[in-house]
């Protein structure tokens, strides 16, 4: 797109944009070219091994990168995985870092957190045996590619550092007043399982509503502290145009997670304290995601 070329941005606004695509009057730093590829990346990958492990969750058999206690931790992996991909492929139709930051950090905790937790306990993979050949290489696969994506994620992040940077534009639409504690509280929880289940697994793992391994607790401990960083990510930008992607992804990631549980209600003791909480977190992702997309719409709406 050349200077002065008329683009429509995501409020409705007709302004003259450079050659990146951003508004040539506009604050804050631009997306780098590395960012928007490690979100499709992650993405397709994730997308279609999430989906994979979602499915493998509903049927009896055993396949993953390790084999948990129960499928239907195979099935909250898969469905964490799968459904933050629409939020991630939303990434390339940015054109700012503030737009991309609040889906980019969530990512650069579950990427590397996954890869240490499956080095540290790799003992406990299909790799070392235990399983079919199929989910053998898938373990191998597993451990490589997380390697490689941690890595990438490191240099994304320089190169996005690299980029010049101006002060930020006051927020197209910011979060109403009553909603900021609601996010705070829910952030907070997820942030705090998620730090239990990683680094105490032993004993935040009986608090888990079925029966998980140690790598079970902290796999899942990753993905909570992921979603906790996302919900206080977006908090702190406190503007919903910057973080369309990152709502995206809540929608798909509570929407993904729901189903899963649902399909496997059987295993799971609601009537425990962490069963109730469970239903709280989840149900928070899923309201975040809907209230967030209808404040966003009538904000778009608005004269």
């Amino acid at each position: 797109m050349g200077d002065g070329v008329g683009s429509s941005t995501g409020d409705g606004i007709i302004a003259a944009t450079t050659p990146r695509g951003r508004a040539d009057d506009s604050g804050g730093r631009d997306m780098a070219p590395g960012t928007g590829t490690l979100a499709f990346a992650i993405a397709a990958i994730g997308g279609v091994v999430g989906l994979l492990l979602l499915v493998v969750s509903f049927t009896s058999w055993r396949f993953g990168a390790w084999i948990p206690r129960e499928q239907l931790t195979t099935g909250l992996v898969g469905a964490a995985m799968a459904g933050v991909a629409p939020g991630l492929l939303r990434v390339n139709a940015m054109f700012l870092w503030e737009e991309t930051r609040s889906l980019f950090w969530p990512v650069a905790v579950a990427v590397p957190g996954l890869f240490a937790v499956s080095a540290i306990h790799q003992s406990d993979l299909a790799l070392h045996g235990g399983a079919d050949g199929l989910a053998t290489l898938f373990s191998l696969g597993w451990l490589l590619v997380l390697l490689g994506l941690s890595v990438f994620v490191l240099i994304a992040f320089v190169q996005q550092m690299l980029e010049p940077a101006l002060p930020p534009d006051p927020a197209v639409a910011p979060l109403p007043g009553w909603a900021k504690p609601l996010l705070a509280l829910l952030g907070s929880a997820w942030l705090g399982a998620g730090m239990g289940l990683l680094l105490g697994p032993s004993f935040w793992g009986r608090f888990v509503p079925w029966r998980v391994s140690t790598l079970d607790a902290q796999a899942l401990g990753v993905w909570s502290l992921a979603l906790g960083v996302g919900v206080l990510g977006a908090l702190a930008e406190d503007d919903l145009a910057r973080v369309r992607p990152a709502l995206t992804a809540v929608v798909g990631a509570g929407v993904a997670l729901a189903v899963v549980l649902l399909g496997h209600a059987g295993v799971v003791d609601w009537s425990s304290i962490g069963g109730i909480a469970l239903v709280v977190l989840v149900g928070g992702l899923l309201a975040t995601g809907a209230v967030g997309t209808l404040l966003w719409r009538s904000a778009r709406l608005a004269p």
